[in-house]
C-alpha cells in the first residue's frame, strides 16, 4: 500500500508539472489531460490518493499550528527558574528585581521616539504622530503631559505602555525596554475611554482585574473595599449594580480603582478628570495627591490646566507630535516674586539697571523688575520718579500654554 501511495503522489506531481509548463496550443492541453493512462484506468484509486494527500496536508498544518503555539509559550512567556530553596513566585522575584532599581535613575526614559502611520489605498501616505520625542521621568515624580487634541499625547502614552510599537527610537520603563512583560505587574493604567463588561458589577470587575495580576484572594478581599473608599464609590453600588447602569463619573471611579488594584509603582492616567463633576474632580485630584505622597510615579494627560498646575512637579507640552518644552512649573512660568512695574519719570539708564526689558509705552516706563522691590522703590525716590503700579507678573499655566502654541502657529486643534 505504501508503494501505491508513493506512485499516486508521483502521478499527481507529474500532472501538476504538465499543467504548469508552457503550451503551444489548445490541443497540447487536451492531450496532456487525457493521455494519463494511469489515472484514466484507475479513477477510484486516484480519488483515494487525493483524499490521502489532503489528509496529510491537514495533519501537517495542524502540527505546524501546535509547533507555533509551543514556540509562543516558550519564548513569549518565559518562566523564570525557581530553585527548590526558594518559595517565591516569579511575580515576587520580579518585584524584588525592580525594587532594587536606584531611585535616582529615570523610571521612564525615551530617546528620539518616533511613530509614523501609513495611510491611503497604497499605504504610501505618512502620518507622523510623534517626532523624535526625548523625555525622562524620575521615581516619585508627578509628570503632566499637555497638548491640544490630536497632538499625540495618547500615542506617546501607549508607546510607553507597549500597547503600540514606535517606528524608531528607544525607551525604558522601570529599567526595562518598552514592551517588556515583566514590568506590567508594576504598572497601573486608566485609558481615556475605558470599556468595561456591561453585565459585571463593579466588585466583580475588580475581582476579575485582580485575577489578571494573580493576586491572592485574601489580598483582594482586603484591597477592594479600601480602593472603593479611596475613589468614593459605595460598596452597595459596587456589589449590586451592573456596570451598564453606572454613570460616566462612576465608571471613571471604577477605572481608577482597577488601575490601582495591583498597587503599582507607576500609574498612567489618560484624562482622569474626564466626565467628572466638580466634586468628582476634587476627589480625583486628592487621589492623585495621595498617590504622590506614597512615592508613586504618576504620568498623566489632562486638559484641565489648573489641576495640572496644582498637582504636577514637572510638565511637558506636546504639539504636532513634538515635545516643545519640558520643565518644572517654576522653570517654565517663572518664580512668584517676578513683578511687572509701570513707572513715570526717572532716568532711563538707571531704570534699565533694575528693569532690563524696559520700554516706553503709554507715556510711562514698563517692564519686569529684577531685584528687591524695596530697594527699587528707594532708587525711584532718589530719581524723583513715581511708581504707578507693581503687580506679580507670573503667568498662569493656561496663558503659558496658549502662548507656546501661538508661537508655533497653532491656533486650533487638529
Amino acid at each position: 500500500m505504501w508503494l501505491h501511495g508513493v506512485k499516486s503522489l508521483d502521478v499527481i506531481k507529474t500532472k501538476i508539472q504538465i499543467l504548469c509548463r508552457p503550451r503551444s496550443g489548445r490541443h497540447r492541453i487536451w492531450e496532456d489531460t487525457l493521455n494519463d493512462d494511469y489515472l484514466l484506468s484507475n479513477p477510484i484509486y486516484g480519488a483515494v490518493a487525493t483524499i490521502r494527500l489532503s489528509t496529510i496536508f491537514w495533519i501537517n498544518a495542524l502540527s505546524a499550528v501546535i509547533f507555533l503555539l509551543c514556540l509562543d509559550a516558550v519564548f513569549m512567556n518565559p518562566q523564570p527558574t525557581v530553585s527548590s530553596q526558594s518559595s517565591e513566585s516569579p511575580i515576587q522575584e520580579s518585584s524584588h528585581e525592580l525594587a532594587s532599581v536606584d531611585p535616582a535613575l529615570a523610571v521612564i526614559e525615551i530617546q528620539n521616539l518616533q511613530k509614523i502611520y501609513r495611510t491611503g489605498f497604497w499605504m504610501n501616505q505618512k502620518l507622523v504622530t510623534l517626532k523624535n520625542c526625548s523625555l525622562k521621568v524620575f521615581a516619585g515624580e508627578t509628570f503632566g503631559l499637555l497638548g491640544p487634541n490630536g497632538a499625540g499625547k495618547t500615542t506617546l502614552l501607549k508607546s510607553l505602555l507597549g500597547i503600540i510599537r514606535p517606528t524608531s527610537g528607544q525607551g525604558k520603563l522601570l529599567g526595562k525596554p518598552l514592551g517588556d512583560r515583566s514590568v506590567k505587574h508594576h504598572v497601573g493604567y486608566l485609558p481615556e475611554n475605558p470599556y468595561f463588561y456591561d453585565f459585571l458589577t463593579g466588585w466583580e470587575f475588580l475581582e476579575y482585574t485582580a485575577g489578571l495580576f494573580q493576586l491572592k484572594k485574601t489580598v483582594v478581599r482586603d484591597r477592594i473595599p479600601k480602593l472603593l473608599e479611596l475613589v468614593g464609590l459605595a460598596q452597595s453600588a459596587a456589589k449590586k449594580k451592573q456596570l451598564r447602569q453606572y454613570s460616566k463619573g462612576m465608571l471613571q471611579r471604577v477605572g481608577m480603582a482597577q488601575a490601582l488594584i495591583n498597587d503599582p509603582d507607576v500609574v498612567f492616567l489618560d484624562e482622569p478628570m474626564s466626565g467628572l463633576d466638580p466634586m468628582g474632580r476634587y476627589q480625583m485630584r486628592e487621589i492623585i495627591l495621595s498617590l504622590k505622597e506614597q512615592g508613586k510615579t504618576i504620568f498623566f494627560n489632562s486638559h484641565i490646566l489648573s489641576d495640572v498646575e496644582l498637582i504636577c512637579d514637572r510638565i511637558g507640552v506636546l504639539a504636532k507630535g513634538e515635545l516643545i518644552c519640558v520643565g518644572s512649573i517654576q522653570e517654565l512660568l517663572g518664580t512668584a516674586d517676578l513683578y511687572h512695574v509701570v513707572v513715570k519719570g526717572g532716568q532711563e539708564d538707571v531704570l534699565k539697571q533694575w528693569v532690563p526689558d524696559l520700554e516706553w509705552r503709554d507715556n510711562s516706563w514698563q517692564g519686569h523688575l529684577k531685584g528687591q522691590p524695596h530697594d527699587f522703590m528707594a532708587s525711584l525716590n532718589l530719581m524723583d520718579a513715581h511708581i504707578i503700579s507693581m503687580n506679580l507678573a507670573r503667568p498662569t499655566l493656561e496663558e503659558f500654554f496658549v502662548q507656546q502654541l501661538r508661537q508655533r502657529g497653532i491656533y486650533a486643534s487638529e
